[in-house]
Order: C-alpha cells, then structure tokens, then sequence
C-alpha cells in the first residue's frame, strides 16, 4: 500500500487501511504525515515514510530529531524506512496541508503548529547530495536497529539516478531499496501543473532506474519497487517484466475503503470519511467493513496477477521478461519491449558506459552532487 498520510486521510480511512494491511498480509505505508494512532491499532506492518517535514521525527526548527526517530523507528510494527526525495510523484515540489485540516491530533502526530498551513520543505534539509544521502541512509538503518532503508523517487534527469548509483559505489552504502514513482501518480498537495506535466513517467522512469542498477552491478544488492497508477494484476505484471520486485498502490486502496472522487479533499467535506478529520463525516465509513475490502482487493488482485503469469506459461511473477511485453508502436506495428527500450546488461556502465545510451548522462553524474558535472545541453549535440 503506497503513501497516504494521517491528515490528509482520516483517522477511520487509516485505521480501514492498517486492518485491511494485517488480513491481507501486505505492507502500509505511512506516507509522510508521521506514525499515528490510527496506524499502531491494527498491527498492520508499516514502512515508515521520511519526507523534507520530518514530520514525526522534527525539533522545533524543524530538522531530523534522531531521538524522535529512534523512538519511533524501533517500534515492532515499523519494518523499513523510506526515504521521499519526491512529494506525490512531483519532483521539486513541497506538499501542503491546508490549515483546516492540521487539528491538534494531526498537529501532534507531525509534530507541528494546530492550525496553520504544514508546507513540506522542497529539499531535505539533512542532506543535499548523493554522497550526504547515503550517509543520512545509514545513520537511520542504525538508529532504526538495522531496519531496512530505502528511497522514494519520480525520476527528473537520468544524470541524478546515475549519481546515487555512483555515490554507492563510491561510499559501499547500499539503498536497500528504491521505490519508482512514476509521473502518472496523484496526489492532492501540488498544484495541477505539476500533477498533470511533472516528472518521468512510470514505465520511462523504471527502466532508468533498473538500467542504473543492473549497468553498475548493484541490482542483487538493491531492491526495485514500482508505484504509479498501479490498480491491477495486469499493470503489476507489466512492471515485474521491466524489473520491478513488487508494486505499489494508493489510489486504488483509496477507492476500496470509500473514495468516490469527490475532490473535496483538500476541503475536509469529504462525504465518505476517506479525507476529511471532520468526526461526524468520518462516520459512514466503517472500519471493520472497510478493512476487509482493502483485504480482499489486494487478494483479487494477485489472482488477477496468478492467471496472467499462468497463462505466459511461467511459475513466478519475476519469471516475466521484457520480450513478454508487447507495445504498439504506430498503426500498423507492434514491437517487443526489448526492441523499443534498452535493457543494459550487468556492468555495461562500468565497463563500456560510452557504448551505451547513457554515455553523457553517466560522464554528467557527480556522486557529490545532484547537479550535472557537464553542460548535457553541448554533450548532446
């Protein structure tokens, strides 16, 4: 289950959501609003996300408080940490919280002022390169008891990703995981601009991270997970074949505990209880009711996922492969995927990166920083 914060959900649509996590036996994750009540109640497994706020783990400055994070990092429920390098799928963006909906509950759980605005910074304030990330990366695996420690991001420039992979090789401090956003996912908290035009889309931006991987020989080492509009066992399939390692899902789980679309989330008149703090609209949602359905969606959704892996003739989802993805490519020709996208092979960038499309964006990557080494617009002529 992707990101979705207390205070921008409820508490009964967090709690529906945990419930259905625990019967389902899948993963919750907190999205950035902090580890709440609603959260812990259930038992359902968290990944505990992290973004520019802190939220949860902030001094009153508003940096990374380490003893609130530890505090917080070694609870039971906590299994990984994530990192957000991007808000909602939009690189370069900091989310909102309306004042409206920061109560004094929501303003506890994130450690912030009741009442006013809860902007989430552009940047971290923790790190600002590669090399610093990384760093800031093992020093919550170990606050945390060694937990794993990942991040989250919507591919901008491929030149930025390259950098992360040589910081690791540089450093040997391995992600234990990146999760891909893809450009396609929503969110309430950037402006419709940015939702609609900001950021690589899934499939581009999956395929740039898992070439940086596989190219730097770090895939064995790092995990690869998939978000972005993801609702099916189809979709799921689709980013399996391109090297994902597992998917995840906001929306979609939205929809199941009650969302109708009704745009009023930033409002808090939301008439199923899924976005509002509001107690008398939060109580039409149910969640005993809710959490099951949470549960049995995901559980239809790996059946989905079963037959379409049964009918390629496989054994696993990560049996598939890109030569079993076909895409239409003009009226009147489809190709493979592996005929449209280039699959690096193991090592290609360490041994050869100038006979790969990644050529200027490799010699532009600095693991000291997030900014390109050359002038890719000259590179590129």
């Amino acid at each position: 289950m992707s990101a979705m914060s207390f205070g921008s959900l409820s508490a009964r649509a967090v709690e529906a959501l945990n419930k259905g996590a625990r019967l389902g036996g899948f993963y919750h994750d907190t999205g950035e609003g902090g580890i709440s009540p609603y959260h812990l109640k259930w038992g359902g497994d968290l990944v505990w996300e992290i973004g520019s706020g802190y939220f949860g783990c902030r001094d009153d400055k508003g940096n990374f408080d380490p003893g609130l994070f530890h505090e917080s990092a070694t609870r039971n429920e906590v299994k990984m940490i994530e990192i957000k390098l991007s808000q909602g799928a939009k690189p370069g963006y900091g989310g909102l919280l309306p004042a409206a909906k920061v109560t004094e509950e929501v303003a506890w759980v994130r450690k912030v002022p009741k009442g006013q605005d809860c902007l989430s910074p552009r940047s971290h304030s923790a790190f600002s390169t590669p090399l610093e990330m990384l760093e800031f990366a093992a020093r919550m695996r170990q606050l945390s008891g060694g937990k794993p420690v990942g991040i989250k991001l919507c591919v901008g420039q491929v030149h930025e990703v390259l950098a992360i992979m040589k910081a690791m090789l540089k450093t040997g401090i391995h992600l234990d995981f990146i999760v891909v956003d893809g450009g396609e996912g929503g969110t309430g908290a950037a402006p419709v601009e940015l939702s609609d035009y900001v950021g690589m889309p899934l499939t581009e931006g999956l395929m740039v991270v898992r070439n940086a991987l596989v190219g730097t020989g770090l895939r064995d080492k790092v995990r690869l997970g998939a978000s972005g509009k993801v609702y099916s066992g189809a979709g799921m399939a689709r980013n399996f074949a391109i090297g994902a390692d597992w998917c995840n899902a906001a929306r979609a789980f939205m929809f199941s505990v009650g969302c109708i679309q009704a745009q009023r989330c930033h409002l808090g008149t939301c008439p199923t209880g899924v976005t509002t703090q509001d107690p008398g609209r939060q109580r039409g949602l149910v969640v005993d009711v809710q959490a099951k359905r949470a549960a049995r969606f995901h559980q239809q959704t790996l059946t989905a996922l079963g037959h379409i892996v049964a009918a390629a003739g496989l054994t696993h989802p990560r049996d598939l492969q890109p030569y079993h993805l076909i895409r239409r490519v003009g009226t009147a020709e489809a190709k493979f995927f592996d005929r449209i996208y280039p699959f690096l092979p193991e090592n290609a960038l360490l041994e050869g990166a100038e006979d790969t499309p990644y050529s200027e964006w490799w010699q532009a990557a600095n693991p000291a920083s997030f900014r390109p080494r050359i002038d890719l617009a000259a590179a590129r002529i």
